[in-house]
């Protein structure tokens, strides 16, 4: 395997570990971005643009990355908060009044953004097009009843998240949160990220794998020998209801579900793209900085924590980003980010100032936690230690 790019001294063990997903875990093809302190340390890129073809994966080469979206989405709500445009402390309905039915009142900007709104679920899941139409997902949530009341436990949101955070930006802002993130993020940080695929930027894209349901996760589990894979395979569980909330899912090679905004899922990226968002989000790259220090401490300080009620496993949750913990193990206590279903990973650190994108189109069934991930984890922190 032809491994491209560079590593800084000190970061050899980097590149053995992404050498040995190509070697040992059946990596196709992938690309993994590294920031320390606002400077790139590691550009790896290697494999097959298309998980199924032979076109080389070449530098700006980008892919889906499913829930890694979450994370770049989250940004939006907290620089809104930030600026003073957004109260995390108020209700969703002092911006959206129609969301106030189903004794929804009370429920909180901050509980959108910690997985406690108690809305993972749509009683009448959408289809693939009525998904890919701005408004529909949202009208679906408003209308939607809480399955538990909203503040009072956790249970990851992996689809509705999306469309609860997608309208209360243009409510606030009168942009949806791609449009957003094109203008007040990717833009100035001069990222390629994007969550709404220009037509342009189309031939960039490779084509990933399906993925099917998950793979057992380690992990505190809230019910006795009951695994996130059992939990998948009930179609009553809130597990299969939540991922099922747009049933069946999209092809996500299909040009119109790239094109659109879901974001939740569909946000498309470079790892240099990820990992240069995360970085500045804990510093300054090349004169642009996204969080100020009360914000960063806002995103990984603990919100959620302790059995999931649709993830199974213990999970850890700050104001949009998975915190580091069993389920989702990250550099070290203080980090936060978001994986992304199937491989792909972003997350930064401020204790140690290193930012990290891993991108892939070899998607597997792991929900948090996926081996080739974990490996190149290991070695970034054997390299610092070292």
């Amino acid at each position: 395997m032809d491994v491209n790019g560079t590593v800084a001294e000190g970061f050899e063990p980097v590149r053995e570990a992404f050498v040995r997903n190509f070697s040992s875990l059946g990596e196709r093809g992938a690309a993994l971005a590294v920031y320390r302190d606002g400077r790139r340390v590691v550009d790896l890129w290697a494999g097959a643009k298309d998980v199924d073809g032979t076109q080389p994966w070449l530098r700006g080469t980008a892919q889906v990355v499913r829930s890694a979206t979450k994370g770049v989405a989250a940004a939006v709500l907290l620089l809104l908060h930030q600026r003073g445009e957004l109260d995390l402390d108020a209700p969703v309905g002092e911006y959206w009044p129609e969301f106030k039915a189903h004794g929804k009142e009370r429920l909180l900007v901050r509980h959108v953004l910690n997985h406690r709104a108690g809305l993972p679920v749509l009683d009448r899941p959408l289809t693939p097009e009525e998904a890919l139409d701005p408004h529909r997902g949202p009208e679906a949530v408003a209308a939607q009843a809480p399955v538990w009341e909203p503040g009072t436990d956790h249970g990851y949101h992996a689809l509705t998240y999306g469309w609860l955070l997608d309208e209360l930006v243009r409510r606030v802002t009168g942009r949806w949160a791609g449009e957003w993130i094109a203008a007040e993020i990717a833009a100035p940080l001069g990222a390629d990220l994007w969550l709404g695929l220009p037509e342009s930027e189309a031939g960039r894209v490779g084509r990933t794998g399906r993925v099917e349901g998950p793979e057992p996760a380690g992990g505190l589990r809230s019910r006795p020998k009951r695994s996130v894979t059992a939990a998948y395979d009930d179609p009553d569980s809130l597990t299969r209801r939540a991922f099922a909330a747009i049933t069946p899912f999209p092809d996500q090679n299909d040009p119109a579900y790239r094109a659109a905004a879901l974001p939740a899922t569909n946000g498309i990226a470079t790892a240099d793209g990820l990992a240069r968002f995360y970085a500045a989000l804990i510093g300054e790259v090349d004169g642009v900085r996204l969080f100020d220090p009360a914000t960063v401490e806002l995103a990984r300080a603990e919100e959620s924590a302790g059995p999931d009620r649709v993830l199974v496993v213990g999970t850890r949750f700050g104001l949009g980003y998975m915190l580091h913990g069993t389920a989702s193990p990250l550099l070290g206590p203080g980090s936060f980010g978001h994986p992304g279903r199937g491989g792909a990973l972003g997350f930064a650190d401020p204790d140690a100032g290193i930012a990290f994108g891993y991108v892939t189109n070899g998607f597997r069934k792991t929900v948090t936690a996926d081996p080739r991930a974990q490996g190149l984890i290991r070695a970034v922190r054997a390299s610092l230690d070292g």
